[in-house]
């Protein structure tokens, strides 16, 4: 028998690691640094505007999952990262917050492009965007 705590910290770790594949920058679990009911179950220094939420199971309640991260969100967007045995994550989001979702993915990509560069130009050089 699986036991769905280890099963829910390995999903966490899993999701992390996903997510920062997609984002291009490091996440990680909450639990073990706040701990609190409404902290979101992974999360980045560079992750500002989201709340991440994990179910690793095998069967959702979309709604009732959504409506709790909601609830925890506070100003952030909720996304819910979901993954069944054998299948890949996906993010389930309300609709109405998929472009404020969106922004926020593609200034965390740009903002790891720029680190990038800083990290390849030579300090005495200037460029202005």
């Amino acid at each position: 028998m699986v036991n769905s705590k280890n099963k829910g910290a390995r999903g966490e770790r899993e999701a992390a690691e996903a997510m920062a594949s997609v984002l291009g920058v490091p996440l990680r679990r909450t639990q073990q640094f706040k701990g609190t009911p409404q902290s979101a179950d992974i999360e980045g220094d560079e992750v500002i505007g989201l709340h991440l939420e994990v179910k690793r199971t095998e069967r959702l309640s979309v709604y009732p999952t959504l409506d709790q991260a909601e609830s925890d969100a506070g100003e952030n967007c909720p996304v819910v990262l979901h993954r069944r045995n054998g299948k890949r994550w996906v993010a389930i989001m309300y609709l109405n917050d998929l472009v404020e979702v969106s922004e926020i993915v593609q200034g965390i990509r740009n903002r790891d492009s720029l680190n990038l560069l800083r990290d390849v130009i030579p300090s005495d050089v200037t460029i202005e965007f």
